[in-house]
C-alpha cells in the first residue's frame, strides 16, 4: 500500500467517524455531509448539518465540537496526520481562507500547533 493509499483510508475513515458521530446527534441525519480538504500531512474535515442543528453538534459552550475535535486529536496523533474540524451550516457557502471576518455559521477552535 502505498503513502497516498494509506493517506485516502485513513481520510475515509476519519470522514465516516465524523458522519456517523453527527448523525447520532442531529434530527436531520440525511442532511449531514462530510467532506475533506487534505494537504500533505493535514487534513481539514468539513462537517456541514442542517441549520436547526447546529447547536446540536457545537453543544454547550462548544462542549460537543470540543469532544470530536479530541477524538480527531487521538486519531491524527495515532496516524500521525493532523486533523482538524469545520463545523458549517448546511448551504452556507465555503470560509474563504485568511479572511478577517468570521462567519457566525462556522466555527473551529485553534489547535495547539497553531500557536
Amino acid at each position: 500500500m502505498t503513502y497516498e493509499t494509506a493517506r485516502e483510508d485513513l481520510v475515509r475513515s476519519m470522514k465516516q467517524l465524523i458522519t456517523e458521530i453527527a448523525k447520532a446527534l442531529v434530527d436531520s441525519p440525511d442532511s449531514v455531509s462530510v467532506d475533506a480538504e487534505t494537504e500533505s500531512d493535514s487534513s481539514v474535515l468539513i462537517l456541514q448539518v442542517a441549520p436547526a442543528d447546529l447547536g446540536k453538534v457545537i453543544g454547550k459552550q462548544g462542549r460537543t465540537a470540543r469532544s470530536i475535535r479530541t477524538i480527531l486529536g487521538a486519531a491524527s496523533m495515532k496516524a500521525q496526520h493532523r486533523f482538524a474540524l469545520d463545523i458549517r451550516q448546511e448551504g452556507m457557502p465555503p470560509r474563504v481562507p485568511g479572511s478577517a471576518s468570521s462567519s457566525a455559521s462556522t466555527t473551529r477552535e485553534p489547535d495547539s500547533n497553531d500557536e
